[in-house]
């Protein structure tokens, strides 16, 4: 069991995605790990819009990550997106059957 940063709810590891820190260029970038393999400190969060809005908001990602600046979001904000879009087509085709 681990815990969403951005709703705070419990889940399964299989419901969550684990994103890391990674220090690039631009400064520390919050990138996902899908595999659950890369190293470092890990933290998890539901791969749903609502859930990602509201860790950005709180500053989740740095504090969770132990960033003492804020970490830039935007690869795992499109990584979300793309997952909700994928599910909400999966969906609207379980509706069309």
């Amino acid at each position: 069991m681990r815990t969403c940063i951005g709703c705070r709810r419990t889940d399964s590891r299989s419901a969550l995605l684990r994103v890391v820190l990674e220090v690039g260029e631009h400064g520390p970038t919050v990138v996902p790990d899908p595999e659950r393999r890369r190293p470092g400190r890990g933290a998890w969060l539901h791969p749903a819009v609502s859930c990602l809005d509201l860790a950005v908001r709180r500053r989740g990602f740095g504090r969770a990550l132990r960033s003492s600046v804020a970490p830039d979001t935007s690869v795992v904000a499109a990584v979300v997106e793309d997952l909700a879009q994928g599910q909400l087509s999966e969906n609207e085709d379980r509706k069309r059957v």
